[in-house]
């Protein structure tokens, strides 16, 4: 029997989906990710933007077309906000949504609607047993901010926190050369005493290099740098939610902070980690911003100088306060985005330039048009010439920009 579990938005979903593949291929399915023929599909799916939701239902229709006999079942973030269009419009066997999802896999023999009630204590799922060269760990679910243009809480939940011991165990269970600890919220992290400073210190005899995903600018403080430079192994790369720079916008988005504070905590960053990758997010014409907002975005992205940016179209999203405000017209939103865009590739360009000649650890991840790829610990985007054997941390020399990242070449012993 073969089975495809197909995944759709954050790496919270992907660990997710790295459970469910575990628990199917313990049932004797051969279990792929992409969407090729099988007689069981598990869509996990993505309600973040329109288009991410659009894309989620679109998937049926691609399934069908592979196999019109197969079960389909959708879960995730879009299921759970519209399972209406899922149950009524896609032929889905089995719809399910962001709650409980080790009853999934005990579903496959049942069919309809499956929302689960919202859970207040964090749910712990089967730790993949494949080993893998980076791993997602999942720490924490939901989140309590609410910003004004975001469905996720409402969707996910109030934030809730997995027991420290739990992670620990899973990431020396799987012996990835890579753990990245993933949340919906990280920054919410809370295991009764326990922030996120404190699971940090937990991590410090892990034998992998650790890697943290999105955080907010509110934990950036001398402990918690110090706690990350106290590990065996830390990957220097900060991804900072930004979302826009202009302090006005910021109050509308229920963003708690300033861009002065925003700009300070890079600075912290900088001091402890000078060569550390810093990357954002951005919303492009979110409904009260103005041309001069715009213009202090873009101020604050040449200040900070981001290795990288993430920049997206405001989307209205229906149950949140952003969406009753009055949208921008859509080639005001497309400009703005595309000026964006522009400072993206060059920034990208002057960080990858900056690293000429600097000694960077590069993790192998695979081999590709001449090339071994892979990531540094700033996650800067590394190309080898020649074949290497994934998985193991080397050290290399960085020549010059290349494509999204840089050339480099191995430092012999």
């Amino acid at each position: 029997m073969k089975a495809v579990v197909f995944t759709l938005g954050c790496k919270v979903n992907e660990c997710e989906s790295e459970s469910l593949v575990s628990g199917l291929k313990a049932r004797g399915y051969e279990v792929f990710d992409k969407l090729v023929k099988a007689d069981l599909y598990i869509v996990n799916t993505c309600a973040v933007t329109l288009e991410a939701e659009k894309k989620s239902r679109q998937t049926a229709s691609r399934i069908k077309k592979l196999n019109p006999a197969a079960k389909v079942i959708f879960t995730g973030c879009a299921a759970e906000k519209n399972y209406k269009a899922f149950s009524d419009k896609s032929s889905a066997y089995l719809v399910t949504g962001v709650f409980n999802k080790n009853a999934v896999l005990d579903a496959l023999d049942k069919s309809g609607v499956m929302i689960s009630e919202s859970n207040s204590e964090y749910e712990e799922l089967p730790a993949p047993t494949s080993l893998r060269t980076r791993a997602f760990i999942k720490v924490q679910d939901g989140c309590d901010g609410f910003c004004t243009y975001c469905i996720i809480p409402h969707l996910r939940g109030r934030s809730r926190s997995r027991n420290p011991e739990s992670a620990v165990n899973e990431i020396v269970a799987l012996n990835p050369a890579e753990a990245i600890i993933t949340g919906i919220n990280l920054s919410d992290y809370r295991y009764g005493d326990l922030g996120l400073t404190g699971l940090i210190e937990k991590l410090k005899d892990v034998n992998a290099r650790i890697r943290l995903g999105s955080l907010e600018v509110r934990v950036i403080d001398d402990g918690f740098l110090r706690a990350v430079k106290g590990l065996k192994d830390f990957a220097p790369h900060f991804h900072l939610s930004l979302q826009s720079g202009s302090n006005a916008v910021l109050k509308k988005m229920n963003r708690k902070y300033t861009r002065e504070e925003f700009i300070e905590k890079v600075g912290y960053i900088r001091r402890y980690f000078p060569l550390a990758g810093i990357t954002t997010d951005i919303i492009a014409g979110f409904p009260t911003e103005t041309e001069e907002d715009f213009a202090d975005t873009l101020s604050l992205v040449e200040t900070v100088k981001f290795s990288d940016i993430h920049p997206f179209i405001f989307s209205p999203r229906d149950g949140t306060p952003a969406y009753k405000m009055q949208d921008l017209p859509p080639c005001v939103k497309k400009s703005r985005l595309d000026r964006l865009l522009e400072v993206k590739k060059r920034l990208k360009a002057e960080f990858a330039a900056a690293m000429r000649g600097k000694t960077l650890r590069f993790l192998p991840e695979e081999y590709k048009d001449g090339f071994t790829e892979g990531y540094s610990e700033n996650y800067l985007r590394i190309y080898v010439k020649g074949e290497l054997p994934v998985g193991k941390i080397i050290n290399v020399t960085v020549n010059a920009p290349y494509l999204d990242g840089a050339t480099a070449e191995i430092i012999k012993n």
